[in-house]
C-alpha cells in the first residue's frame, strides 16, 4: 500500500520550498499549481467552459487564457470565483488522482499531492496524512511583499483570501515550523519522513 500524504501551507508559507526538498529526496511530487495549468490548456473540456462562462476577452492572441486577467476578474468577485472553482477544480482533482494512480502503479511506496488549498477545498480524502508548512502571521506578511513586491495592503488581501495558518495547524498531521532557516526546516522534514517510514 502506497503513502499518499497531503503537503499544503499557505501563501508564502515556504511550501514550494518543502515540496523541493521532497522532490530532491526522490519522491513522487503531483503538484495542484501544475494540474491547474494543464486543464485550462487549450482543447481541454475547462479550456472550452472557462470561455462560455467568461467570454474570449480573456485570451491571448494566441488562444489560450490569459491567467493574469481571468484571476483580476475573480479576485474581486465572489460569485465569479466560485463560478470559475466549479468548472476548474473537479479537473484538478481528477487530472491529480490520474497522476497518483500512475505513481502507484509504477511501484512507487509514497506519493505526496501538493495542495495549497487542501483545507479550504475539504480535500483531505484524497490523502492519507497531511503535512503543514507554517510560519507566524508577521513572517508570511513580510515575505510575500518581498517575494511579490506587494503594498502591504495588496499581502495582506492575498493572506486573507485563504484560511489562517493558525486555523490550518490544528487540522493537520504534521506541522513544519518554517519560521527559522531552510536548514531547520529541513531538520524538521527528514525527522517526518523517518517517523512515518516514509519511502519514494
Amino acid at each position: 500500500m502506497a503513502n499518499i500524504i497531503g503537503l499544503t501551507g499557505g501563501i508564502a508559507s515556504g511550501k514550494s520550498t518543502v515540496s523541493s526538498m521532497l522532490k530532491s529526496k526522490g519522491f513522487t511530487i503531483i503538484d495542484a499549481d501544475i494540474a491547474a495549468r494543464k486543464v485550462v490548456e487549450k482543447g481541454e473540456q475547462a479550456y472550452t467552459k472557462i470561455i462560455e462562462a467568461f467570454g474570449r476577452t480573456i485570451l491571448h492572441e494566441n488562444g489560450s487564457i490569459d491567467r493574469k486577467k481571468l484571476g483580476e476578474i475573480v479576485f474581486n468577485d465572489e460569485k465569479k470565483r466560485q463560478l470559475l472553482n466549479g468548472i476548474i477544480h473537479p479537473e484538478i482533482r481528477a487530472c491529480m488522482l490520474r497522476e497518483k494512480e500512475d505513481a502507484v502503479k509504477k511501484g512507487k511506496q509514497t506519493v505526496i499531492l501538493d495542495i495549497p488549498l487542501l483545507f479550504e477545498n475539504k480535500l483531505e480524502w484524497m490523502v492519507d496524512r497531511t503535512i503543514l508548512v507554517y510560519v507566524d502571521d508577521h513572517i508570511q506578511l513580510e515575505r510575500l511583499m518581498l517575494r511579490n513586491h506587494f503594498s502591504e495592503q495588496e499581502a495582506k488581501s492575498r493572506i486573507q483570501a485563504q484560511m489562517p495558518l493558525i486555523k490550518k495547524r490544528a487540522l493537520a498531521d504534521k506541522v513544519i515550523n518554517n519560521n527559522g532557516s531552510m536548514t531547520n526546516a529541513l531538520k524538521q522534514l527528514e525527522q517526518i519522513i523517518h517517523e512515518w517510514n516514509l519511502k519514494p
